[in-house]
């Protein structure tokens, strides 16, 4: 089987630099780096009395690592306003934590070289278990202000509907 079936003329793997975030239906603006999607899957142990002193091996719980999200300060608060409602420090008693909606699902969209969806993952009950608001400062310094979000989720899939696009051939004419 081609490793890309619409476009088996590629070789090469798609490139880690495109990709975009949504959350309530808006794409969130400044996105610059995520860490990994990753899942792992627990492994449970047995062996019966009567057994050789070997262990038979069966799957158990599955554990989605929770995702970062950096992007440069900007006076967008999406970060900060979701931050907010998972604990809001002085908003008085009882309304420290939004319950209603403290939890979101995302998508991540991901694209080739072109700029063709390609690949997409939605990510579930996502909440901020982290918020950097403001890097270390310093004055010698010739660098981007980066602020974070640290996203806890109970799972992700594969958005099945998103399909490889045929990648455009580009020729050139000689005048």
């Amino acid at each position: 089987m081609a490793i890309f079936p619409a476009n088996p003329k590629r070789l090469d793997p798609y490139k880690n630099f495109k990709f975009r975030l949504k959350w309530d239906g808006q794409y969130v603006a400044g996105i610059s780096k995520m860490s990994t999607l990753k899942r792992t899957t627990e492994v449970v142990e047995h062996r019966s009395g009567g057994d050789p002193s070997t262990t038979h091996k069966s799957p158990g719980k599955n554990k989605y690592d929770a995702i970062t999200f950096e992007r440069g300060l900007t006076q967008d608060r999406n970060f900060h306003d979701w931050a907010g409602l998972v604990w809001n420090y002085g908003s008085g008693l009882g309304t420290e934590v939004s319950l209603a909606n403290f939890r979101k699902d995302i998508y991540l969209e991901f694209y080739n070289e072109a700029g063709q969806l390609v690949m997409a993952y939605k990510i579930y009950r996502s909440w901020v278990s982290e918020y950097q608001a403001m890097p270390d400062l310093d004055a010698n310094a010739n660098a981007i202000a980066i602020e974070h979000i640290k996203l806890e989720n109970e799972g992700w899939e594969q958005d099945k509907s998103v399909t490889e696009p045929t990648e455009p051939t580009l020729s050139i004419v000689a005048t």
